[in-house]
């Protein structure tokens, strides 16, 4: 299956550097645009200046977690509809309910392979 995503503006959150980078190599080189930030409050202030079309938010982080970031995002009614991806170190069915409960749109698990971060995108598109 060809990815082609040119275009595409797709913001990573997360406070791994790692993570930041290898989501963000892997997305380039899709065609995508991507912004990242590195925690929730990092995150709100440039999704308002650059309107992203699908979101990957860490579930841990300092200060404004993965799920209050989710929650102010999908309360917002101008950013509601844009998917917001949860992206967890735990596999647990815990953090996948807790994840729908504030809107998110899908869970993926860290380490995440090339494979499922593109699927993700093509499901929300």
């Amino acid at each position: 299956m060809e990815n082609d995503f040119n275009g595409l503006k797709v913001m990573v959150i997360d406070d791994s550097k790692t993570i930041r980078r290898t989501a963000e190599t892997l997305l380039q080189k899709a065609g995508c645009e991507v912004v990242t930030a590195i925690d929730g409050f990092d995150a709100l202030a440039k999704i308002v200046d650059n309107n992203p079309d699908i979101i990957f938010v860490d579930i841990m982080m300092p200060r404004l977690d993965g799920y209050q970031t989710c929650a102010l995002i999908k309360n917002n009614p101008d950013y509601a509809k844009k998917p917001v991806i949860m992206l967890s170190s735990k596999d647990g069915l815990f953090d996948k309910a807790r994840g729908r409960i504030v809107g998110s749109d899908e869970y993926l698990t860290k380490p995440f392979s090339k494979d499922e971060l593109f699927e993700a995108i093509n499901q929300y598109r």
